[in-house]
């Protein structure tokens, strides 16, 4: 039997899904939007004040100015390593290897998952650019199951591993609020990632959304192909110089020194502070940047990449803000409170990670950002686990895991993806809500399952 010849019930279901959602989907600032007016009304429900609502949203609004730029920087380093010389030859390495159209679907998976566990960022412009690539040279691919694999990191584990936004703020005692600080203190990474219980989250995770990325791919007739335009991405460069100098663009006599200087303070950070203090934003972005400067190796080519990888950010820079407002409305009134008891009402020891996992996943609908969504959530939510004795380190990795679903729905981090395929994301949201469907209770289950081993 061919793979042609009959599909399986996932893969009538996923092609169904995928018809559906092709007719509608909004764009991602809608969700910020919505976020705003039902803050503003959650908030006077709870007893706020309207003037003084407004004067928090305003304050708010550009609260998160340095995390923004973190966030953004985050983004044009995984674009910037993604796309260096040496990086190009391991994508055109992965992508030589020919597959079904199944295997194929769940090989790009696999590999989004992977590397989403090192940085997000990279992980969507390398699977991206994994994915083009396999789409051009091979015709019997599904385009809308391969871009939606790609993206599958950002939906399933990213939240887990090194570029966790959560675990890295809780890990950096700089970066915390002063009300949160009070609540629980810095959190170790040896309480939230560098936990054996993370390590079975992930190993599980993956291999449901390998299966369901395997069995619901297109074959045969069914394969919708991707017909990619031969055109040349050139970014616009822009020189460091002009004349007798401009040769200083194109050699790395720059270059080694100012990566040497970098890696020299990193090694200096990692033995005198340790990895666990060490590893927060900024440290990880530095350290992701030198390694772009030293794999570009000329600083005309980490220019070029930087130029290409901007537009990627426009809607962290766009809709961060907005979740700031959020965040001044939230925190500016009795909301907080009135969470943290409604929490502790609802729930006990046992099913408090389960209600935290719905919870996390639904804001995260409105809120498609791991950090700035944890720093509005974090304060009724760690409240809440200190009071009811639940520990507070698992409670970090309930949030990475759920936060992580709503991605599968809110095509926001998508938007990298979507532009190196040139496809809108109605046309690859249909096979990601179909990971939703198989993962989200699995991870209800293992959350609750997991919490009852610390």
């Amino acid at each position: 039997m061919t793979e042609d010849e009959k599909p399986s019930p996932l893969e009538r279901f996923g092609i169904a899904m995928a018809r559906m959602l092709e007719t509608w989907f909004p764009d991602a600032f809608v969700f910020a939007l919505i976020a705003v007016l039902v803050a503003l009304a959650a908030s006077l429900a709870a007893g706020g004040e309207l003037v003084a609502l407004v004067r928090s949203y305003g304050k708010g609004f550009w609260s998160l100015i340095p995390f923004t730029m973190q966030m953004s920087l985050l983004i044009i380093g995984g674009y910037v390593l993604a796309t260096t010389p040496a990086i190009a030859k391991v994508i055109d390495g992965l992508a030589s290897v020919r597959l079904s159209s199944r295997s194929a679907v769940a090989y790009i998976a696999f590999i989004s998952m992977t590397s989403s566990l090192l940085s997000y960022g990279f992980s969507l412009i390398f699977t991206g650019l994994l994915a083009r690539e396999m789409l051009r040279r091979y015709g019997h691919i599904d385009y809308r199951a391969a871009g939606a694999a790609a993206y599958l990191g950002l939906g399933s584990i990213w939240a887990l591993g090194l570029s966790s936004s959560a675990a890295l703020l809780m890990n950096t005692a700089a970066s915390l609020p002063p009300a949160l600080a009070d609540i629980s203190g810095v959190i170790p990474l040896s309480r939230t990632l560098f936990t054996w219980q993370n390590g079975v989250t992930i190993l599980v995770i993956a291999a449901v959304s390998l299966v369901v990325a395997y069995v619901s791919a297109p074959t045969g007739a069914r394969v919708r192909t991707l017909q990619l335009e031969k055109r040349a991405e050139k970014a616009p460069e822009t020189s460091l110089v002009t004349g007798k100098l401009e040769w200083l663009e194109t050699t790395p006599a720059l270059t080694i020194p100012i990566v040497a200087l970098g890696a020299w303070y990193l090694v200096d950070v990692l033995a005198t502070q340790g990895i666990q203090q060490a590893l927060d934003l900024n440290t990880y972005n530095f350290a992701i940047l030198m390694l772009g400067l030293a794999l570009h190796w000329t600083p005309r080519s980490l220019i070029k990449a930087v130029n290409a990888a901007v537009p990627s950010v426009g809607g962290v820079i766009l809709q961060f803000p907005f979740y700031g407002g959020v965040f001044g409305l939230i925190t500016g009134s009795p909301l907080t409170h009135k969470l943290a008891a409604a929490f502790v009402a609802a729930s006990t020891t046992n099913s408090y990670p389960v209600l935290v996992a719905i919870y996390s996943a639904l804001l995260g609908l409105f809120i498609p950002s791991g950090g700035s969504k944890w720093i509005i959530e974090a304060p009724y939510v760690l409240q809440a686990a200190k009071d009811l004795g639940v520990d507070q380190g698992w409670v970090v990795q309930i949030y990475n895991a759920a936060e992580a679903l709503p991605n599968l729905v809110n095509p926001f981090w998508m938007l990298p993806i979507l532009g190196l395929l040139a496809v809108k994301a109605r046309e690859l949201v249909g096979y990601a809500v179909l990971q939703l469907v198989f993962i989200a209770p699995v991870v209800l289950t293992l959350m609750w399952l997991l919490a009852k081993t610390f």
